[in-house]
């Protein structure tokens, strides 16, 4: 007899839980995932190329939490950062255009003086 012969009526056994793709990404999101390596080349014991790659996997929130978050500040992938740069932008040419009249008023005057 085996043991499955010596177990109650109606009790079931709890077996492995099997997870789907969307439960693992989920998990992965919500607690973030830092994947880490790097490439290095050599030739002759001369180091000639080396790159070092960090790949952080998280949601918006997680990586928030970790301090992480320069989308908000890149003008190609914002457009909140993409108006205050042009408002930077704008702000620096009128203070440059109002110096330069300021030089060029300066200027008239003493000449006419």
């Amino acid at each position: 007899m085996t043991d499955l012969d010596f177990r109650p009526q109606g009790q079931q056994v709890a077996g492995p839980t099997s997870t789907n793709l969307a439960d693992i990404l989920e998990r992965v999101l919500d607690k973030g995932i830092v994947i880490a390596g790097d490439i290095k080349i050599d030739l002759l014991d001369i180091e000639l190329l080396t790159i070092r790659l960090r790949l952080f996997v998280a949601s918006v929130d997680t990586a928030k939490k970790a301090g992480i978050d320069w989308w908000e500040t890149d003008p190609a992938l914002s457009s909140r950062a993409s108006r205050s740069a042009l408002q930077d932008e704008n702000r620096e040419l009128r203070e440059r255009l109002e110096a330069l009249e300021a030089d060029a008023d300066g200027k008239e005057e003493a000449g006419q003086s």
